[in-house]
């Protein structure tokens, strides 16, 4: 998710996105939504064919019996672990996108993924989906689990159990030169542009603030674009003054157009959970499928051994870690926004 690069860093960003978008497309149905970890038998190579996004690294993970045990049978008896993305149309870099083989799913989230199955025994598989499909997946069953950069929040507790592996943050991008800043005051949004991926998260903490400000009496103006290289082409043109999404996109942008006129920088960032919770990302399943213990058990396998820090280390998502995975912890209250 190839064309000749223009000279110059300035268009970096758009390059890549064309890119990706190509390679998503073409990863957009059939067998083609499925790629399967490049790994062979205890190894499991994390930023693997991930465009110089990520340092590809191999990283020995042998299957854990006693871990595997509490896999239901239901789940482990075609010997795979059907993975749900949400990364079309054009993937989220770091976290999810297709490789420079134009077919690899990689990115932070199924490497992770990768790695959990091996814990598992399991053979990972991927289907690739929209947002909004990846959890209709988990729905019907064609998703076993997501690895998605889903958050931790009580309302989807009615419907998915989660198993937690890395903080929750958002965060706001501007144009390089504009000195706006959050400052963690929703009173600083009135008056302004602002777009958000459309069934996030996100999307509900911003709405929760453009209905406050609008009983004050001031506006918020939210906008919705197709795809994350869509919004941030409309945000250094001027036509919305910032982006609210998921904190390692951001960096990832601004690694990608620092010095170049499409430059962006961080405004301030927000804890996925609001104000008084940290937030959390999970894997997640269909609520009270059984899978949701192994998982956890499989992710606390890795932080104790090692791997789990390298995986984070490969993306430069370090400041990111949590110390274990929970089962089902503290997510974003309904009203905690």
């Amino acid at each position: 998710m190839s064309t000749v690069r223009p000279t110059g860093r300035t268009f970096a960003a758009a390059a890549l996105a064309i890119a990706l978008a190509a390679g998503l497309a073409a990863c957009a149905s059939g067998d083609d939504t499925k790629a399967e970890a490049e790994s062979s038998a205890g190894t499991v190579t994390v930023g693997a064919q991930a465009k110089g996004i990520a340092k590809p690294t191999e990283l020995k993970v042998d299957k854990q019996q006693s871990i595997a045990d509490e896999v239901p049978d239901a789940i482990k008896a075609d010997g795979k672990l059907t993975i749900g993305l949400g990364a079309l149309p054009t993937g989220f870099p770091p976290l999810a996108f297709v490789g420079d083989d134009d077919k690899t799913i990689t990115g932070a989230e199924p490497d992770l993924g990768r790695l959990v199955a091996a814990v598992l025994g399991l053979k990972p598989e991927f289907n690739n989906d929209t947002w909004d499909n990846l959890f209709v997946g988990l729905d019907s069953g064609k998703n076993e689990v997501g690895f998605s950069n889903i958050t931790d929040t009580e309302q989807r507790k009615e419907k998915y159990d989660f198993a937690s592996y890395r903080q929750d943050n958002l965060g706001f991008a501007v144009k390089a030169g504009n000195t706006w800043n959050f400052d963690k005051n929703p009173e600083n949004l009135a008056g302004l542009k602002v777009a958000v991926g459309a069934g996030t998260n996100q999307e509900k903490i911003l709405v929760a603030w453009h209905d406050k400000l609008k009983a004050e009496g001031k506006n918020l103006e939210i906008k919705y674009f197709a795809d994350t290289p869509s919004t941030f082409k409309a945000l250094v043109s001027g036509q919305i003054d910032a982006y609210f999404g998921p904190n390692p996109g951001i960096a990832f942008q601004i690694s990608q157009t620092q010095g170049t006129a499409d430059a962006v920088r961080n405004a301030g960032v927000y804890s996925g959970a609001g104000e008084s919770l940290q937030g959390l990302i999970a894997a997640t399943t269909k609520k009270d499928n059984g899978l949701v213990k192994a998982l956890a058990d499989a992710i606390n396998y890795l932080i104790q051994n090692g791997q789990y820090k390298q995986w984070l280390a490969a993306y430069n998502l370090d400041t990111e870690a949590v110390d274990t995975a929970q089962v089902n912890p503290p997510g974003l209250p309904k009203s905690n926004l």
